[in-house]
């Protein structure tokens, strides 16, 4: 990629984020030694800057932050189109995410065992005012034991196909203790179980960089399929007081839960924003997507969307909720 050169103005101000423009990586691996820096890794990424990448992800930039558009520098490497790049960023992010993850066990197990045991249940259902749509609408009963360190949920939700949701009887168990833990899944339908044990400090030493190696049909399958973002716009959201009875004689609203009396609030303006990019894609791949995308907005038809040149869409999902509050 040819880029413009950068005034001695501008390289002055900010001379990190020009080495990175003009693929000075040597400047770079000098600069990024100073703590005052800033993180430019999404700049390299979006440039198409290997060697800068590979400077940056060496000296600790962080590869799970969003730019202001809340794309993770993974899904930035991935519209480069660009395996190298992909696979670079991706090892080193499933191994910060490794790392941390096994390095906040003992104390996770340490924090349950000491909070009160407990048994709850939880139901979750999603529903929608569009015709159709909420008859593939998922919904579920969780129930969750938790004893000293160890605990047990039970879901029969188990995933989604040919626009059925799969149900089933699955108990997920977990056992822990200082050095050791043990994660069971009982498949109660046909009574197998899967048990896989694991020591706690040995895992912790067998994760390196190099054992995050990805595969080359994980990087592919990245490559040919969508870019999604889904996240919740809250910039403008609203409480409102609700009110029943009449036109004229309405009051606040107000309902007893488990015994307390509670005030009601309508929640307004939550959006669920759901990004997709192609630009990675072939023409071949775009048309495959977009004939999947007919079908979708076809369905949502009430839901705002927003096209790009490019093909990009940006879907726009209102989520309205009731609030209780215990007075």
């Amino acid at each position: 990629m040819s880029v413009a050169n950068v005034s001695e103005e501008i390289r002055g101000k900010f001379s990190l984020h020009s080495a990175v423009w003009e693929n000075d990586y040597r400047q770079l691996d000098e600069l990024i030694r100073l703590p005052e820096r800033s993180d430019p890794l999404h700049l390299a990424v979006s440039l198409g800057h290997l060697e800068s990448v590979r400077v940056l992800l060496r000296h600790g930039s962080q590869v799970t932050k969003e730019n202001a558009k809340n794309w993770t520098v993974l899904q930035e490497a991935v519209s480069t189109g660009d395996p190298e790049m992909v696979q670079l960023v991706l090892q080193r992010r499933d191994y910060l995410k490794a790392s941390a993850a096994l390095g906040g066990v003992p104390e996770l197990l340490s924090k349950i065992r000491e909070s009160p045991d407990f048994y709850m249940e939880m139901k979750w259902e999603f529903t929608s005012w569009i015709p159709l749509v909420s008859r593939v609408c998922p919904s579920d009963i969780c129930r969750i034991w938790k004893s000293g360190a160890n605990l047990r949920v039970d879901a029969t939700l188990l995933g989604f196909e040919n626009m059925t949701w799969i149900r089933g009887r699955r108990s997920y168990i977990f056992r822990g203790d200082d050095s050791h833990a043990e994660l069971m899944e009982v498949n109660h339908d046909d009574k197998v179980v899967d048990t896989e044990r694991f020591n706690i400090s040995q895992e912790m030493e067998d994760v390196t960089l190099e054992s995050m190696q990805p595969a080359e049909q994980e990087i592919a399958k990245r490559l040919t399929t969508p870019i999604v973002n889904t996240f919740l716009d809250t910039k403008d959201i609203a409480f409102e007081r609700t009110k029943s009875g009449i036109w004229g004689w309405r009051t606040e609203r107000a309902e007893v839960v488990n015994g307390f009396e509670a005030k009601v609030f309508s929640v307004n303006n939550v959006n669920v924003i759901i990004r997709t990019r192609t630009e990675h894609l072939t023409d071949e791949e775009k048309a495959r997507i977009k004939s999947e995308r007919n079908v979708l907005e076809s369905l949502l038809g009430t839901v705002e969307m927003y096209n790009t040149e490019q093909g990009d869409l940006t879907l726009e999902i209102c989520l309205c909720y009731c609030l209780y509050i215990i007075l």
